[in-house]
């Protein structure tokens, strides 16, 4: 027995015009897994030929388009919307990135502070028995150049 040509079943339409033109729609919202920043459209990984022929069949066998985004949200969550909705279990991928920045932001600024508090250590001067001993020093030692 002879299986089917792959491609031809993956990525073919499906016959209704209207069904197949939110299948297309849906594509573009449905994030590729393994391209992570291409829509299942604009790939052409093997996972994304999959989600394509998967949102057709749930089209296909009758389900809404919001029926059809909850069950792949149900089986690869909420990743795998390119647009994912903000809510307690997307917290971290709508505000980690801002928050990141904020935390870099304030230690650079901590940083520059503190670099710009700390005052240089005064020098200490010289006692007048330590500048006879230098200049005693000097001495001998351009004395003995010579």
């Amino acid at each position: 027995m002879t299986e089917p040509n792959a491609q031809s079943t993956i990525d073919k339409p499906l016959e209704n015009p209207a069904d197949e033109a939110r299948a297309l729609a849906l594509h573009k919202l449905l994030r590729c897994l393994v391209c992570q920043n291409q829509s299942i459209s604009d790939s052409n990984a093997e996972l994304a030929r999959d989600l394509r022929m998967l949102v057709r069949q749930r089209i296909g066998s009758g389900d809404s388009d919001e029926e059809t985004i909850a069950y792949i949200v149900d089986r690869y969550g909420d990743w795998v919307l390119l647009d994912p909705p903000v809510k307690s279990t997307t917290y971290v991928l709508w505000f980690g990135p801002v928050g990141i920045f904020l935390l870099a932001l304030i230690g650079v600024i901590l940083f520059l502070r503190r670099s710009r508090i700390q005052p240089a250590t005064p020098v200490a001067s010289l006692s007048t028995e330590e500048e006879a001993k230098l200049k005693s020093m000097l001495a001998d030692r351009d004395g003995t150049d010579k």
